[in-house]
């Protein structure tokens, strides 16, 4: 009868204050109902042997208050019949059945007793786990809905780093644009004074070569060609 010694506990129990506090209701209740169905398990077999008992104590009792009937009348009977010994003998052998009778009678008010708890811890159990199994689905519905909410809310952080991210990126791209832009405006002004440079040196490089024409026929002249 270990079962009877949680009975208390088992009474006191409240199945939705516990699992009100826990931190994971969708473990936390699969966890109660394995512990609330061998509870159970183990309450219909301890139900089983105390009330064998108990009906054990009723026939004790019952065959006691039979066998006391029996000397009595037996013990009346002799007495009627002359026979006193007879029936000092019969009483005597009654009251041991009395004797008897009283003990039978503690363990048929005991057994009777542990009997009616363990019917009351099986009714508290069986109504606990068709609680729990009431609830089972709700609540794992509703964790999964938190669960999926809290996905969607990384999703949604991770988009704020990734705007962010694009953001930056299109700063940079801005900013090569400029660099760009920067360089080319630079080669065409590189290519702008290349080009007068170009014409300077057209005209100048003009004159050496009249200097040098004007060489040349003056030694063409000497030289009498």
């Amino acid at each position: 009868m270990g079962i009877l010694t949680r009975f208390t506990d088992i009474m006191k129990s409240n199945i939705n204050a516990l699992l009100d506090k826990c931190e994971d209701p969708a473990k936390m209740i699969d966890q109660t109902l394995r512990d609330l169905r061998e509870d159970l398990a183990e309450v219909k077999k301890e139900t089983a042997n105390i009330i064998a008992d108990a009906k054990s104590a009723d026939r004790q009792v019952k065959e006691c208050e039979e066998e006391i009937a029996k000397y009595t009348t037996a013990a009346q009977n002799a007495l009627k019949a002359g026979n006193e010994d007879d029936a000092r003998t019969l009483i005597a052998k009654k009251q041991q059945y009395e004797s008897n009778l009283a003990s039978y009678k503690k363990t048929q008010e005991l057994t009777h007793a542990n009997a009616d708890k363990m019917r009351q811890m099986h009714d508290k159990l069986v109504n606990d786990i068709e609680t729990l199994e009431a609830r089972r689905d709700a609540i794992k519905a509703t964790v999964a809905s938190a669960k999926a909410q809290e996905h969607i809310n990384k999703i949604v952080s991770g988009g704020d780093k990734a705007k962010s991210s694009m953001e930056s990126f299109e700063r940079y791209e801005k900013k090569a644009e400029k660099m760009l832009d920067a360089a080319t405006a630079e080669a065409e002004l590189n290519a702008h004074t290349s080009a007068a440079s170009n014409l300077a040196d057209k005209y100048t490089s003009n004159g050496n070569d009249a200097s040098v024409d004007d060489e040349l026929a003056a030694m063409k002249a000497k030289l009498g060609l």
